[in-house]
């Protein structure tokens, strides 16, 4: 079993721009090379803007990289209670900002002419339980009323066309989202970046950044870029100001992919090939690749240690595999990855300006396509029109306790996980 990201183990190389070359000064500064930053430089480098990407590691090396492969529509909760708290209008905007973001990965893999399996697959949302299943219904009802009415709520009979699991309770399809290999779409972009006329440099941290009048001064190990605009797409520098560290809790997430498998074994566990996720408050996603690997993920772990946090995760997760799929007993666990998903305490994700800088972050486990949607609406942005955020003015609170809140991680998900048993 490999420790490493299927998606990253096997994308295409990639060869960043020299660090000799990096320039004195630049009209932005991208800080982060994942799908916010390499969405919003390829934007903006096409429309002239000399365009500078730095990353501390390797072009989609963290979030972007390593996660479950899904290109999903919807909010990422329940839309009824999203309503509720963020009123009908604003939860209605939001769910069809991340309809739209869906279409603009598709277009930009259509533009550029990126070879990453992208398709419209589906999205299914499983009730784990019965009592979950007329939650799901309630939300799909209004959903379907207010904005999407391709959404279909399946029953549990109507479910053995889409999985091969008689774990569930019936679901709700959502034809609108998709699927795509992270690795290669990630590096695809980052070559279209380049051919663009823009700059990438690996392993160059941003290591402060300071305000002096119209320009903000980037320092990094290998020197200091003076920019005319500065976009943080990264909610995980050690460096960035407190604001952000204040407002982001990271949460560990896990994947696997399994060896790959005949069609006939697919066909078992799989035949609607759509995305799927699960309604556990510790819940799991799964997807089959391209190759016919089974890519299973979820919340294996609550606590920050790092100590055999991979294989023992990977344990975790074939456990749960095996457990919604008991007819492939001895299926091979060929990857396991995961890392810190960045979290906002509504799960919604945030973008604007502080300070004289623009950011994009916080996509809370849902980010594939809104990461990639708000890096092109934040390079309109900067480029003068302020109207092209589509998160304008969302009120970002603090994680309660900042600094002591990742302390109580443990005892968090003991607490889901027992809820996920009775309830």
């Amino acid at each position: 079993m490999k420790l490493t990201s299927y998606w990253l183990d096997t994308a295409p190389a990639f060869t960043g721009t020299p660090i000799a070359a990096l320039p004195a000064k630049a009209d932005v500064v991208v800080i982060g090379a994942g799908f916010s930053g390499l969405s919003a430089a390829l934007k903006l480098a096409k429309s002239g803007a000399s365009v500078v990407v730095i990353d501390e590691g390797r072009v989609i090396g963290k979030a972007s990289g390593r996660n479950g492969g899904h290109v999903n529509n919807g909010l990422a909760g329940n839309y009824g209670m999203a309503c509720d708290k963020l009123g009908v209008a604003t939860a209605a905007r939001l769910y069809k900002v991340l309809n739209r973001a869906v279409d603009t990965v598709e277009r930009i893999v259509t533009e550029n002419e990126i070879d990453c399996h992208f398709r419209r697959c589906g999205k299914l949302k499983l009730a784990s339980r019965e009592s979950h299943m007329a939650s799901l219904r309630a939300d799909q009802a209004r959903i379907a009323l207010d904005v999407d009415p391709d959404s279909r709520l399946l029953e549990a009979d109507a479910l053995g066309t889409e999985i091969g699991s008689s774990k569930f309770s019936g679901g709700v399809l959502y034809p609108h989202s998709g699927q795509m290999h992270m690795g290669k779409f990630g590096i695809g972009l980052a070559n279209s970046v380049l051919r663009a006329g823009g700059h990438i440099f690996e392993n160059t941290p941003m290591t402060a950044l300071r305000r002096e009048g119209r320009i903000t001064r980037v320092t990094t190990p290998h020197g200091v870029i003076d920019a005319g605009a500065v976009l943080l797409a990264t909610g995980t520098s050690r460096h960035a100001p407190s604001y952000f560290r204040k407002r982001i809790m990271p949460v560990g997430s896990f994947i696997v992919a399994t060896e790959p498998l005949d069609d006939a074994t697919v066909r078992s566990i799989m035949p609607g090939h759509r995305n799927v996720v699960t309604t556990q408050n510790i819940h799991h996603y799964f997807r089959i690749a391209a190759d016919n690997r089974l890519i299973f993920g979820g919340r294996a772990r609550f606590s920050k240690s790092r100590e055999s946090t991979d294989i023992s995760s990977g344990e975790m997760l074939r456990s749960a595999l095996q457990a919604v799929f008991p007819q492939v007993p001895d299926i091979r666990i060929d990857y396991c990855w995961g890392g810190d998903v960045d979290m906002t305490i509504d799960r919604l994700p945030r973008a604007g300006e502080w300070n004289g800088v623009f950011y994009t972050m916080g996509y809370s486990g849902h980010g594939t396509q809104m990461s990639v949607h708000m890096g092109q609406c934040m390079a309109d942005v900067i480029a003068g029109n302020p109207h092209a955020n589509p998160l304008e003015n969302m009120p970002w609170p603090r994680i309660p306790m900042y600094g002591l809140a990742e302390h109580f991680l443990p005892a968090i998900g003991m607490y889901y996980r027992i809820k996920d048993k009775l309830m």
